[in-house]
């Protein structure tokens, strides 16, 4: 007697015929040789019948994919809960809906500027219609960070193995403070980074006098004299920057009219180190990474931007051309970084 062969199209036919003349599933397999097991499985199934398949939810909106596209792109920052909501579709699990938006939309966070009015743009614009023909490799683009021990809020986070426990991070009461860095960039150049001393708040006095201290006495007085002449200082509008003393100051160092670079309200966008700042953000808080003393971050800080090569500097500066036909396209507008 075979073991388990398959039934034939014909062997189904007899057994149904054996069946409907009151055969026992025993005497069938007698008679058709055919081992009782196979037999038997074969009446069960036929009984059972095939099962409904059971249609997923994600197949039933599959219809009203554009609409929640559509909603998605006009509800910036909603949850896929209210997304859904407001295409009227419901019952669906909330992984069901991460994973329909994952295919079409990414989580953000809100990004965070400075607002700009009207006189802000027209602003803008006259400042890149001023610059357009500057050779910008000759301009010391400039400006202050503040690293923390614990990094941006949502930087701890990534993927961690199934059965893998999730590192512990440290929690501080007060935060534990933070280290402020000066730093300016010129054609393939960094100049510093420099570190403000602990507890000085930069006012225009103490600002000035840590340009002496640090970047006069430390970098521009090695330069040549033709170097001095063509370079601009690129500074932002902080008051301890902006100020009179400040500016009179700087003249009083040579920096002044046209070699003190004139800067456009709430225009972060525009300085090109500000992307060397998430540049060396992005290596010293990489994986979570969380410091136990201010001169371990700043020691971070330090070699961070010792591996920035003088390429990407030079890709920085060099993308000021473009920013300010950004600005023009824009009428003013941000135009990202």
């Amino acid at each position: 007697m075979g073991q388990k062969k398959d039934l034939t199209g014909s062997e189904r036919s007899k057994i149904v015929r054996y069946l409907a003349e009151g055969c026992s599933s025993l005497k069938i397999a007698k008679l058709l040789k055919h081992d009782h097991r196979t037999i038997k499985c074969f009446i069960q199934n036929s009984q059972q019948g095939r099962k409904k398949r059971v249609e997923k939810p994600r197949c039933k909106i599959a219809a009203q994919l554009r609409k929640v596209n559509r909603a998605a792109a006009k509800m910036p920052l909603a949850t896929s809960l209210a997304i859904f909501q407001s295409c009227n579709i419901t019952g669906v699990p909330k992984s069901t809906r991460c994973a329909i938006l994952r295919d079409m939309a990414k989580v953000r966070k809100a990004e965070r500027r400075p607002p700009l009015n009207k006189t802000h743009k027209l602003k803008r614009q006259d400042w890149a219609k001023k610059y357009l023909k500057t050779d910008f490799s000759k301009v010391l683009w400039t400006d202050e960070m503040r690293v923390s021990l614990d990094g941006p809020d949502g930087w701890a986070r990534g993927w961690i193995g199934k059965g893998q426990r999730a590192p512990v991070r440290l929690r501080r009461q007060q935060g534990g403070g933070g280290v402020l860095v000066w730093a300016g960039i010129i054609k393939d150049e960094l100049v510093g980074p420099f570190r403000v001393e602990d507890g000085v708040k930069l006012n225009s006095q103490s600002y000035c006098q840590f340009l002496e201290d640090t970047f006069f006495k430390q970098w521009y007085r090695k330069k040549s004299a033709s170097f001095k002449k063509n370079m601009i200082f690129m500074q932002d509008n902080a008051p301890s920057h902006a100020s009179k003393y400040s500016t009179a100051w700087l003249a009083r160092k040579g920096i002044k009219e046209e070699k003190l670079m004139t800067w456009p309200p709430c225009s972060p966008d525009l300085n090109p180190i500000e992307n060397l700042w998430s540049i060396i953000k992005c290596e010293i808080y990489k994986e979570g990474k969380q410091y136990t003393s201010l001169n371990s971050v700043w020691e971070a800080v330090v070699a961070a931007a010792r591996n920035v090569d003088g390429k990407q500097i030079k890709t920085l500066t060099e993308s000021m051309d473009g920013r300010l036909l950004s600005v023009l396209a824009k009428k003013g507008g941000y135009i990202g970084r």
